[in-house]
């Protein structure tokens, strides 16, 4: 059984959020390590080293551990999985020590990948790993009711994938994924400026001209930004202004693909479920969930209404930290 020293953690593409049964979410941090190149040493993580992407002298790295929601670096995730740990410790004086640990995997990963994930955890100090399917963490944290039979659709658009998952009687009916999100939108924005502007910009400054200016693919009044690269051309610095009608082009293909996995996860829906959706309609959550007008415009593409989870970036971690109380359950019915 699970004692006091229980903590969730959503190991996500963009951010790693930890949750503690008493404190509630007490880390976010951006999933990002800089690294020393000659003596392998974590030199910072977090937003101290999302601080440093693309600024940085040739002996320091900085990656980003985690890819498409799986580990595509497992030394790095289980440096940061440590620095995370640590810094809970110092800050929180919370004292966990070889915690028992809830981890949201994609509904999507391979037993492989699963298995990375528990021994990254495992590595980092934890003493019992629990995999909870990210769908399923996302309705939790979402106030969702999943042990009823009734459909609970959830659409959770993280760094690296968007999962769609119907839910019902505390699992997954039937979800579809897709190597699309955040980071994706992002790069989509990069290319745009690249192809049209001559100017190459970073992450960084795509992300910021995604959530000042980025819209769905709704009608809405013309807002700009000025913004600064290197021209390729002359390579010089330049400025340009971008507009939010053309940011919005440069993203409507990741989009609709989007939108593509939400109806086909809705056409895989067995029929009696079909009728709950109608009237429950589907709850957004992850960061993606927050581009402006992308509940109306699915509101408008799907016909059923579209709710946005209470705190679209914290859902998740918030779920898999309440599902703690699932689990002592489940394993006190396996017990008897």
């Amino acid at each position: 059984m699970f004692s006091g020293n229980e903590i969730g953690i959503d190991l996500g593409t963009a951010n790693v959020l930890v949750y503690s049964k008493k404190e509630g979410v007490i880390l976010d941090e951006p999933s990002v390590v800089a690294i020393d190149n000659q003596t392998k040493q974590v030199l910072a993580f977090g937003h101290e080293a999302k601080a440093m992407i693309g600024k940085t002298p040739e002996k320091i790295t900085v990656v980003r551990p985690l890819k498409g929601g799986v580990i595509a670096d497992f030394d790095m995730t289980t440096e940061m999985l440590k620095q995370i740990m640590k810094k809970i410790n110092k800050q929180s004086g919370i004292s966990i020590r070889k915690p028992n640990v809830i981890v949201c995997a994609p509904s999507g990963a391979t037993s492989v990948e699963r298995r990375a994930i528990e021994d990254v955890v495992k590595n980092s100090g934890a003493k019992a790993v629990h995999l909870i399917e990210e769908p399923v963490a996302a309705a939790i944290g979402a106030d969702l009711p999943v042990d009823e039979p009734i459909a609970n659709v959830v659409v959770d658009i993280g760094g690296g994938t968007t999962e769609v998952a119907i839910i019902s009687f505390g699992g997954v009916v039937t979800y579809n994924t897709i190597r699309i999100g955040g980071d994706k939108m992002d790069d989509d924005i990069m290319q745009h400026v690249r192809k049209t502007y001559n100017l190459l910009i970073g992450e960084r400054t795509a992300e910021q001209i995604k959530m000042e200016i980025g819209h769905a693919l709704v009608d809405h009044p013309e807002q700009t930004i000025e913004v600064r690269g290197r021209d390729l051309v002359t390579g010089l610095p330049k400025t340009v202004i971008l507009s939010s009608y053309e940011i919005q082009e440069s993203l409507r293909d990741s989009l609709l693909q989007i939108l593509e996995t939400i109806r086909a996860t809705l056409e895989d829906c067995p029929a009696e479920l079909s009728g709950d959706i109608v009237d429950r309609g589907i709850v957004l959550t992850g960061g993606g969930a927050l581009l402006q007008g992308m509940q109306e415009w699915l509101s408008n593409e799907i016909f059923v209404p579209v709710h946005l989870a209470p705190n679209p970036l914290q859902s998740v971690v918030v779920g898999a930290g309440r599902s703690l109380q699932f689990i002592n359950k489940m394993t006190a019915d396996a017990a008897k």
